[in-house]
């Protein structure tokens, strides 16, 4: 089975109001079993738009990504990020089919 991944792009305009969103998310992810592979490192950005921070979770699959998103929980978090910066959040099924 495929495993669900959020990609997220963001940009934090008030970092003291943000941080309450960091110091919640951890609880709401750990319930759903998500793990961070990328937590605002270093990037380049070669092509395209970029924002200043990117995250990519992975969760075990596409189902368990979306019902994270959509629980109350992290609706709640939702709610006390938003008015602290922008955030574009793609949420994708992975693939696990033949490599080339």
């Amino acid at each position: 089975m495929a495993k669900g991944y959020w990609i997220a792009r963001v940009e934090v305009a008030n970092m003291d109001g943000y941080k309450e969103y960091v110091a919640q998310n951890g609880a709401v992810f750990n319930k759903f079993g998500a793990k961070f592979l990328v937590r605002a490192g270093k990037y380049e950005n070669p092509e395209g738009s970029s924002r200043s921070r990117n995250v990519v979770l992975e969760f075990k699959d596409y189902e368990t990504a979306l019902a994270c998103y959509h629980s109350e929980e992290y609706q709640r978090l939702v709610a006390i990020r938003k008015p602290h910066g922008e955030n574009d959040l793609v949420i994708v099924e992975g693939y696990d089919g033949p490599q080339p």
